[in-house]
């Protein structure tokens, strides 16, 4: 995926989000870009996409830790929101949306 594609997907999803801050563009090269989105339910999203390895991580960080994330290190894993050190596995690419969606529904509509 090309840096600017990534930009849009996630400047979209924080449009639509009604938790996601203005995304800022904190370090962008010529092969890959991490952005910062603030979170209403407090700490930040950062998002990281590398054109060149094909790297593209999704961290929610809280309190300075991190409490949830997802990226391609290897396979496509989580690290679930009980325990953000472990790596679970998933069978597909997760997109930013899918990551915000999975934000919202743990903080703000408390679904399973």
């Amino acid at each position: 995926m090309k840096l600017a594609e990534f930009e849009r997907q996630v400047s979209d999803v924080a449009t639509d989000s009604a938790i996601c801050g203005i995304p800022i563009i904190r370090r962008l090269t010529s092969t890959a870009i991490n952005i910062r989105l603030s979170v209403s339910t407090g700490g930040f999203i950062d998002a990281f996409h590398n054109e060149y390895t094909g790297t593209t991580a999704f961290t929610l960080i809280y309190e300075d830790r991190r409490i949830f994330g997802a990226d391609n290190t290897g396979d496509w894993h989580i690290h679930p929101f009980y325990n953000p050190d472990l790596h679970i596995p998933i069978p597909r690419v997760m997109s930013f949306a899918e990551f915000v969606a999975d934000i919202e529904k743990q903080f703000v509509c408390n679904c399973p």
